[in-house]
């Protein structure tokens, strides 16, 4: 997929950098980070970009400081916490998901707001281009739907004669609508039957998936900061059902899913961590364009493939980025 060139200049000396307010304040700029999922998920990601911050010059306790809350995949929540935020205030929101995102905005129109990880920026109303997103949010966007294709593709490669396949998430989320719809179409013009299953709390999880069972032969995960809080009842209760599952996001494979295409979070958050420099050091969101993926990943877990009695061809081993064993 194309990466979109990376075109910005400092902001001119009307745009007060973060870094010159924080110092003549004495105080160090805040990160506000709205987690979209459970932190256990989120943690190695926010780290990942703390990291790549410090190699920028930013050192937490030295010159920056972070204020990380997490949402548990409630997207109420993220609007609390924005809120929290704001009155607080912090110098910069980060977060990933649409819907957090949606919540920010609603929450302040001028802290800058970065987004490791959207779904559609534009579609959804959260910058008015990739190029020129204006207001007060930029970031990166998966396009999620343009890797649809290839995740059915790839469970038809796991499951040669796949006929019938489930289609479940949090159809609530208008993003989740926007992969749902694409899967239809990619699977339907395989001659793929589609059974859709809509879940909306961790809790549904499992007899959204216990309505599939004996009706379809694979599961497709549309990706939803709730999936990422239920993924212990996912896996469990597609386990049960012997039904191997496609996820968008490497560490739901790894926490018992069956394989995953998507781009690297970790990726994603590093570069969001050179686009929080910009911003520390003045440059406007409204200035920054949105950035595309360039680094995706295939995952495959052999040990779920053993519980489930599926023969991973060696031929798709030797596609994987990361076989979990």
């Amino acid at each position: 997929m194309r990466r979109r060139t990376f075109i910005a200049g400092l902001a001119g000396a009307a745009a007060w950098p973060l870094a010159a307010r924080a110092q003549r304040s004495g105080k160090a700029p805040i990160i506000g980070y709205i987690g979209a999922n459970i932190e256990a998920i989120d943690r190695p990601r926010l780290d990942g970009f703390m990291r790549r911050l410090a190699d920028l010059g930013w050192a937490e306790g030295r010159n920056i400081a972070l204020d990380a809350r997490w949402t548990q995949g409630v997207v109420a929540r993220a609007g609390e916490i924005a809120t929290e935020f704001v009155r607080r205030p912090v110098d910069l929101i980060l977060t990933a998901g649409d819907a957090q995102v949606i919540a920010a905005k609603k929450a302040t129109a001028t802290i800058p707001i970065l987004f490791a990880a959207v779904g559609d920026p534009v579609g959804n109303g959260l910058v008015a281009s990739l190029a020129r997103p204006g207001g007060n949010a930029t970031g990166l966007s998966i396009q999620l739907t343009d890797s649809v294709g290839k995740r059915v593709d790839l469970l038809r490669d796991l499951i040669p004669n796949l006929r019938r396949l489930g289609l479940i998430g949090n159809f609530a989320n208008p993003t989740v609508a926007l992969e749902m719809n694409a899967a239809q179409s990619e699977a339907r013009a395989l001659d793929i039957e589609v059974i859709p299953s809509g879940f909306a709390g961790t809790a549904d999880a499992a007899p959204a998936i216990e309505r599939l069972k004996g009706r379809v032969e694979a599961l497709y995960v549309c990706q939803d900061p709730l999936v990422g809080s239920s993924i212990a009842e996912i896996s469990a209760s597609a386990l049960d059902a012997r039904l191997p599952t496609m996820f968008s996001v490497r560490d739901l494979a790894a926490r018992g899913g069956l394989i995953s295409y998507g781009p690297s979070y970790l990726g994603l958050y590093r570069r969001a961590a050179e686009m929080a420099d910009k911003i520390l050091r003045g440059a406007k969101p409204a200035d920054i364009p949105v950035e595309q993926p360039t680094q995706f990943e295939l995952v495959i877990n052999l040990k779920t493939a053993n519980a489930l009695g599926i023969d991973v061809s060696g031929t798709l081993l030797n596609r994987a980025d990361e076989v979990i064993e």
